[in-house]
């Protein structure tokens, strides 16, 4: 193809000898790879010998929650943002990628290539990222590599397979991702078993977080609410199944007070369906815009149970010590089912009602939080980056 490949480890050992520097493009797009990314960034900047490049696709954007982002994780600006935009899958991946392969062919025509990527999660930029650099010959590390909820009707499902298949270097977060990945065939010299870099940004900002106002602001009394976020289809899609979910999160919160956070997908089936009558007029029901990460985790971290088909919170609720009910049918984190405080509750109204009630009654299941959970998973990752970047300068 036009433009450049590294043809063997020779070229990328000759550009890094000359630069000292082992470059790596850090991908971003979606809200939870600000997390994600951030602790990166700082364990990189630690480091003179790497040089850590932030690159934001913009596949979610929202200029407003960005900047607050930026401001609360101390992530600094990206050096590169493509503006891509919401679009179909397709038409999203395809903008990315060739966005993504413009800027890698780019910085080495212009005498600045990059040596590696680094992706985090399973949204569409990790994928279309991924499959960019690869065919250009550019190493790719995937953090929360190997997590698999083994539903191939989930696009972050075939997201995380596909960038696993073509990564040279896998940092799953928990025992489970490095099992799912020694059986599909990976060898285990790829494989890093690192933490969790969600759960290093959490401890990170959980005490600024107890600064924030937002339960004065909403007049919430600490372990005394609950917090809600829906926004997969399986869930909001259908009418008869939202509904359901409605009249018994309206049912519970006559003993425990509510905030939901209403995602805009969710926000427009309440609207197309004309269940935002029912929950403006439901008094225990506080409904939100989107939240900055330390007004949201404020929120979380002081709930009596948080109420979600979200992966992301699944994670911390485990790590915070809060009952999680998971409104999915699986999970990719099975982690925090078997050890941690999340039970799967699917789309089931009366499941979820059962479950509640434990937590109001105080019968809920406690948890513990999982090895290497512990606010250190950035640096591991960062000492492997300086072990390969040693080898290779």
């Amino acid at each position: 193809m036009d433009g450049y490949a590294f043809e063997d480890n020779k070229h990328i050992f000759t550009l890094i000898s000359m630069t000292k520097k082992l470059r790596i493009a850090c991908i971003v797009g979606a809200r939870p790879n600000f997390m994600k990314i951030a602790p990166i960034l700082r364990a990189f900047e630690k480091h003179d010998c790497l040089d850590p490049v932030l690159i934001h696709t913009g596949q979610h954007y929202d200029s407003n929650l960005s900047d607050i982002f930026f401001e609360e994780l101390g992530i600094k600006r990206p050096e590169i943002s493509l503006g891509i935009g919401s679009a179909s899958h397709g038409k999203q991946t395809a903008e990315i990628l060739i966005g993504i392969e413009k800027v890698l062919v780019d910085a080495a025509e212009n005498g600045t290539p990059f040596h590696r990527m680094i992706v985090v999660g399973d949204v569409n930029s990790t994928m279309a990222a991924t499959i960019a650099a690869a065919k250009l010959l550019i190493p790719v590390a995937h953090v929360e590599a190997g997590l698999r909820s083994f539903d191939i009707t989930m696009p972050e499902e075939i997201n995380r397979m596909l960038t696993d298949s073509i990564c040279d270097m896998l940092l799953p977060s928990e025992p489970d991702g490095v099992k799912n990945l020694q059986h599909e065939g990976h060898d285990d010299s790829k494989i890093h078993l690192v933490g969790n870099v969600m759960i290093d940004t959490l401890l990170n900002q959980v005490e600024r977080a107890k600064e924030s106002t937002i339960l004065q602001d909403l007049s919430l009394e600490s372990g005394k609410y609950g917090v809600v976020t829906l926004h997969r289809p399986a869930n909001v899609d259908d009418e008869k199944v939202l509904g359901e979910l409605l009249n018994v999160l309206v049912e519970i919160s006559t003993n425990l007070p509510l905030v939901f956070p209403i995602h805009p997908r969710t926000k427009s089936r309440l609207e197309a369906f004309g269940f935002m009558e029912l929950l403006d007029t439901a008094s225990n029901i506080t409904c939100l815009g989107p939240a900055g990460y330390n007004d949201f985790l404020c929120l979380t971290s002081q709930a009596k149970v948080i109420v979600t088909d979200s992966g992301g919170l699944q994670e911390e609720s485990t790590a915070l010590g809060v009952p999680c009910l998971t409104m999915r049918p699986n999970t990719e984190r099975p982690i925090t089912v078997t050890l941690g405080t999340s039970t799967l509750v699917g789309s089931d109204s009366e499941k979820l009602k059962l479950h509640l009630t434990e937590v109001i009654n105080g019968t809920y299941k406690t948890g513990e939080c999982p090895a290497l959970w512990d606010g250190h998973a950035a640096e591991r990752i960062a000492e492997i980056f300086v072990s390969e970047a040693s080898r290779l300068i």
